[in-house]
């Protein structure tokens, strides 16, 4: 009897202990886990268009472990998504720039392959080509020095041109090709050729077209130059114009109309930015400029030529006068749409201001419209979101 009743004592006490680790677990998740936030973002970074539909590139951080993974998304021409597919290799990576080949998409970005490299921050360009259902077709990476990334492409007929820069990450100091990059890839996804420009330590290419059998790049040099760089369709540079005094992107994005070469960026006067287009001939000799000018820190991120030979202009203002960077700044930037004639004529500018962060990254021209994407921020989330300009940059919807 005595036995049976110490037993019985014995289950009761490991029934409490029970209970109380239960209880110790709740009160640790409580007051740690479930009140540990973190940002939540989805975050458009490129835009392009065919006959049937949309394409998007960026990334967002809807995981368990929260890394930031690179994503296509795909519209209908009402804006309806149809597909959404990750790329799940490695550890974090994103997409900046992508376009329609056909029936397939070509993004462009970087990626963390190895655990190394996850722990050292240290990136690798990337180029994916996809078909319409987000079956891979071939993912290349490239790398030169510590960080590598890819910012944009266009199509040509045998294949794809792409900029981007291979950069050491620290002071390292010696003299190792590197600085931005210029690449050519084979429809296959076999690489050409590459050409490099600048600095090891800075230098990148943001933006590239190309006109008459010429490709021009453009992008940022070391000390804060802006640069725009002629090659032949071979990649064999030609000549490149140097601005000084541009914020810390320098020249982000790049338009052609009628002989004349057109590049954004911000212009820093007295540690205040600026934006800013910048007129140059088809030698990348400097012709012409002009600024939008606040009381606010602003800057054009991306420039286009719409159907009816305008110069539409996309990016963001500051709270901070000294504001110079696109990376997140939560609750100081609004995003800003300019219209110019070609001759740099201002028509308009016009701020968005419904959201407490709102940045554009990208704007094409859609049949009379302006479609801008980028993302803004709502509460602890930032959300891609479509804005549709009408040509008198009146807002026509929202979508996010």
């Amino acid at each position: 009897m005595g036995y049976k009743l110490l037993k019985k004592i014995k289950i009761f006490e490991f029934v409490c202990f029970l209970f109380i680790l239960i209880e110790i677990g709740h009160i640790f998740y409580s007051l740690f886990l479930n009140n540990t936030k973190y940002l939540y973002f989805d975050s458009i970074n490129a835009v392009d268009k065919n006959s049937n539909y949309y394409v998007t590139v960026g990334s967002n951080n809807s995981n368990v472990k929260h890394y930031e993974k690179a994503r296509v998304s795909t519209y209908n021409k009402k804006r309806e998504k149809k597909k959404e597919f990750l790329y799940n290799i490695g550890y974090n990576s994103a997409f900046f720039g992508v376009s329609f080949d056909q029936d397939n998409i070509v993004a462009v970005g970087s990626y963390e392959k190895t655990i190394k490299e996850h722990k050292d921050s240290r990136r690798r360009a990337l180029i994916v080509k996809y078909d319409l259902n987000g079956n891979i077709i071939f993912q290349k990476d490239f790398q030169v020095l510590d960080n590598s990334k890819f910012t944009n492409i266009k199509i040509v007929d045998d294949g794809y041109l792409v900029t981007g820069q291979s950069i050491y990450q620290n002071t390292t100091v010696d003299k190792k090709e590197g600085g931005a990059v210029l690449a050519k890839y084979d429809k296959e996804g076999n690489l050409l050729w590459t050409k490099m420009y600048g600095s090891n330590k800075f230098a990148k290419f943001s933006d590239l077209l190309v006109v008459d059998d010429y490709i021009y790049t453009v992008g940022v040099d070391e000390n804060h130059i802006g640069i725009l760089c002629k090659y032949d369709i071979g990649g064999n540079i030609i000549e490149c114009g140097r601005y000084e005094d541009v914020g810390d992107f320098g020249f982000s994005s790049v338009a052609f109309f009628d002989g004349k070469i057109y590049v954004s960026g911000s212009k820093n006067i007295n540690n205040h930015f600026s934006a800013m287009i910048v007129m140059y001939d088809m030698d990348c000799f400097y012709l012409d400029e002009v600024l939008f000018e606040s009381e606010r820190g602003t800057r054009y991120n991306k420039l286009m030529v719409d159907n009816q030979n305008y110069l539409i202009a996309i990016g963001m203002v500051s709270n901070e006068s000294d504001f110079s960077n696109l990376e997140i700044s939560r609750f100081h930037s609004d995003g800003i749409i300019g219209k110019y004639k070609m001759n740099l004529e201002k028509i308009n500018v016009v701020t968005y201001e419904h959201d407490r962060d709102d940045i554009f990254t990208d704007v094409i021209d859609n049949d009379g419209e302006y479609l801008v994407v980028g993302y803004s921020s709502y509460d602890d989330v930032y959300l891609s979101k479509f804005i549709r300009y009408s040509e008198a940059l009146k807002v026509l919807d929202v979508e996010s």
